[in-house]
Order: structure tokens, then sequence, then C-alpha cells
């Protein structure tokens, strides 16, 4: 009976390489919306000169909402691999350091922030061109933006409750 036991454990633990496929993925998603990004930066450099203040803001913005959902792909991809696959290693077999610092609950915290940044450049486009939207609209974009905010929160929240509760404990 031990034995079936440690075979379920290896098939299990083995289990984990299978979200490398997910990892690829994400990392062809990223290739394909680092394409996705040139197109509009040379959109925005064709038309730098014509368009007016405002404009130009908003393409700004664009931009950087662009890269920082490009960050939070890259942060998922790594931390992922980090945590459920695999350390990644140097041709010379040492850990390479900076990689592994971000922990699961960490990550949780610093996907609600990314979160919370694109939707604040979102909501910042959208009051830029407050006419194209009734107030409806501005209502609930605010209402879903506050939602995301707050969730972050909450989960900062409970991370630090859950690193006081371990020293309390001594863990």
């Amino acid at each position: 009976m031990k034995k079936l036991e440690h075979i379920i454990e290896n098939i299990i633990l083995a289990s984990r390489w299978l979200l490398v496929v997910f990892y690829l993925g994400l990392a062809v998603a990223l290739l394909l919306y680092a394409i996705s990004f040139a197109k509009k930066l040379w959109e925005f450099v064709e038309k730098l000169f014509v368009l007016q203040e405002t404009d130009t803001i908003l393409k700004m913005l664009a931009l950087i909402d662009a890269a920082l959902v490009a960050s939070l792909v890259v942060m998922v991809i790594i931390s992922g691999y980090e945590n459920f696959v695999s350390r990644f290693d140097n041709a010379d077999g040492t850990e390479i350091s900076w990689l592994g610092k971000v922990d699961a609950a960490s990550l949780k915290i610093k996907v609600a922030s990314t979160i919370v940044a694109i939707s604040s450049i979102h909501l910042l486009q959208v009051f830029l061109n407050v006419q194209q939207y009734t107030d409806g609209q501005l209502m609930w974009l605010t209402l879903i933006h506050l939602t995301f905010v707050i969730s972050a929160l909450l989960l900062a929240y409970i991370d630090k409750l859950m690193v006081s509760t371990k020293k309390n404990k001594g863990e």
C-alpha cells in the first residue's frame, strides 16, 4: 500500500510540469501583445505632430497601460514557474537569486496592485474623454475601479494578518 501511495504522490508532484504549457502559452501571448504594442507605438509616432495634447496623453496612457499588462504577464510567468514548477538556474547550475523573490501571497498582492494601476489608467482615459460617456457609465466605471482598490487593500491586509500570525506563532 505504501508503494502505491508513493506512485500516486510522484504522479501528483510531476503534474506540476503541466503548468509549463500555460506559462509557455502566456509567453506566446506576450509576444503577440508586444507586436500589438509596436503597432500602437508606430501609429502614435505617425500622428505625433497632428494630435491635440489630450489625444497625445491618451496615446501615452494606452502605451503605459500596455506596459503594465505586459509586466503583469511576466510577473505571473516567472513567479508561477518559480513557485510551482522549478527554480531558474544559470548555465553553471547556480540559482538566479533575483527571480525567486515573489511568493504566491505577494504575487496576489502585486497582481491586484497592477490591476488597480491598469484600472486607474483606464479611468483616467475615460475622464479625459468624459463627453463620450453617460453619467451611468461613469458611475459604473468608478465603482468597478473602487472594487479593485478595495480588493487589493483587503488582500494586503489579509497578507499582513497572516505574516503577523506566523510571527506570533513563531513559525
